[in-house]
């Protein structure tokens, strides 16, 4: 009877011999009893951090052990967020009697805001491998995406341990020295020799210079624009997070300077402000307000902006402005304000090379589409290089950078007006 039963429903089972289907049906059976007399035959948990951090290759894993007393092939499926639009966080693995393995894997956000984690699902086979056993393992949970902490992490370490060069950080050379000497210490290849100690170097027998320390309490603002201008994408993120990782950054080498830091975002009206200080919450609060910050679809009202900081800042600051021109006339908007902030502070316009239109200008034409392209694309290459030159005809320092350099340059900046005491 069970052997009609099957050949009604698998017709090619009547041309076997009926030992050789009792055979297969007894180590199905055998299969089906390995993996389904133990209740619980694994576990499986997903290791992941409290938050995670955008544009950085955040490391996850899951925990997986084997309770059967037989050797296992797992395959495991981790849910991860629709945001990834990755559908291969797939995993297969072997384990041995009460083995235990760790799978790590990484992922990599592009925006910043909550991510739903789903279930970890197990697909066990025993050493028959016939059938295999689905486990479900309920990991539901929300991890935030942070703006780049990891990143702004990597660089305060290479600041601590005088490694910044390694990731494109420059030396600065100082021209003078401020008024807070700190201490007398031996000289070592690269020190300025005016600052070698006559008295002390004849006394050790050795060179011996004076050491001075940078001018410290110095107001740092972060000036984010959240405009429709920041909306342009790049390698996954928008302009608008490049600055925003930028930001954190910086204002973590200020304070370790042990200057102040502080921040404003505007587009049609005024978003974030907060003050410069240096407490040790302050990092945190201007993480938190990172974390929510979204672009706009508005111009930026500068004269909202001119107001906010002329009423925030009350002394001589460094103001750190990231925002975005593409063409001459874009700027021309904005230049009367820009000019009246740097009457009263030291104004640093940071925006960004658009690096599809260099591609494009750099490309050989073959035909007359080529060559209207490439002479479009040539001329907004131009208009940026007019922007640099009408800021700083007007006293006001600028950076024009790419994306992916945007942080290392805005540091160097940072340090050279530093080096140079020009806040």
């Amino acid at each position: 009877m069970v052997l009609f039963v099957f050949e009604f429903f698998f017709p090619w089972l009547g041309v076997i011999p009926e030992f050789v289907f009792y055979a297969l049906l007894l180590l199905l059976l055998t299969d089906l009893l390995l993996l389904y007399r133990t209740q619980k035959g694994v576990f499986a948990k997903r290791h992941a951090p409290d938050r995670l951090s955008n544009s950085d290759d955040n490391e996850l894993g899951i925990f997986v052990e084997n309770w059967y007393p037989f050797n296992i092939s797992v395959s495991i499926i981790d849910e991860i967020p629709f945001q990834f639009q990755k559908r291969d966080i797939w995993f297969k693995t072997d384990l041995k009697p009460r083995q235990r393995k760790l799978i790590n894997y990484v992922l990599r956000p592009t925006k910043r805001g909550e991510y739903q984690f789903g279930a970890v699902r197990l697909f066990v086979r025993s050493p028959l491998g016939l059938i295999s056993r689905r486990y479900n393992f309920d990991q539901a949970e929300t991890l935030p995406v942070y703006p780049s902490f990891l990143q702004m992490r990597k660089y305060e370490l290479m600041a601590i341990s005088n490694h910044l060069s390694d990731l494109g950080i420059k030396k600065i050379r100082r021209l003078g020295h401020s008024l807070e000497f700190e201490q007398v210490k031996n000289y070592v290849p690269g020190d300025d020799y005016r600052t070698i100690n006559w008295k002390a170097t004849a006394r050790r027998g050795s060179l011996m210079t004076n050491s001075y320390t940078d001018e410290k309490s110095q107001h740092v603002y972060c000036v984010i624009d959240k405009s429709r201008a920041m909306k342009m994408p790049f390698d996954g993120l928008s302009l608008l997070d490049y600055a925003i990782n930028a930001s954190l950054v910086l204002s973590n080498i200020a304070l370790l300077k042990e200057d102040k830091a502080g921040l404003i975002t505007v587009a049609e009206k005024i978003g974030a402000v907060i003050p410069a200080d240096r407490r040790h919450t302050q990092l945190n609060k201007i993480l938190e307000v990172l974390y929510k910050e979204k672009t706009r679809y508005l111009e930026t009202n500068m004269e909202a902006l001119y107001t906010t900081i002329r009423s925030v800042a009350k002394q001589r600051s460094l103001v750190v402005f990231f925002t975005n021109y593409e063409s001459i006339s874009s700027l021309n908007r904005q230049l009367p304000f820009l000019k009246r902030i740097a009457r009263f502070h030291l104004l640093l316009v940071v925006f960004f090379e658009n690096t599809e239109l260099k591609t494009l200008s750099e490309q050989p034409a073959t035909n007359v589409e080529g060559i209207y392209i490439k002479t479009i694309a040539e001329k907004f290459a131009y208009d940026k290089k007019l922007i640099v030159k009408e800021l700083a005809k007007n006293n006001i320092q600028s950076i024009l950078t790419t994306p992916q350099n945007l942080t290392v340059n805005t540091i160097n900046k940072y340090l050279e007006i530093k080096a140079r005491q020009r806040i």
